[in-house]
């Protein structure tokens, strides 16, 4: 995962570089899989069915697992995008 952060508190896990911030909740993922079956550079996985981030380095922030999540699980925000509002 390189230089990315990894902060866990109870059902929230969020995965941070300093450019992108992927949260996900556990509580909420049923472990559909549609994440990473649209994520295009394979930065998300399954573990003990629910999902993870494996490589956020390669995140290419389009989305595609936020907006298919059925269960709005999982957000993406552009952190250094965020930085110039």
């Amino acid at each position: 995962m390189g230089d990315t952060k990894k902060e866990v508190k109870g059902n929230i896990t969020c995965y941070e570089d300093g450019r992108t911030k992927i949260t996900l909740n556990t509580k909420w993922c049923k472990g559909c899989e549609y994440c990473v079956v649209f994520c295009p550079k394979k930065v998300l996985s399954m573990e003990r069915g629910k999902a993870i981030v494996v490589d956020l380095s390669q995140c290419t922030r389009c989305m595609l697992c936020e907006l298919r999540c059925p269960d709005f699980a999982i957000e993406v925000v552009k952190l250094d995008e965020a930085k110039e509002s």
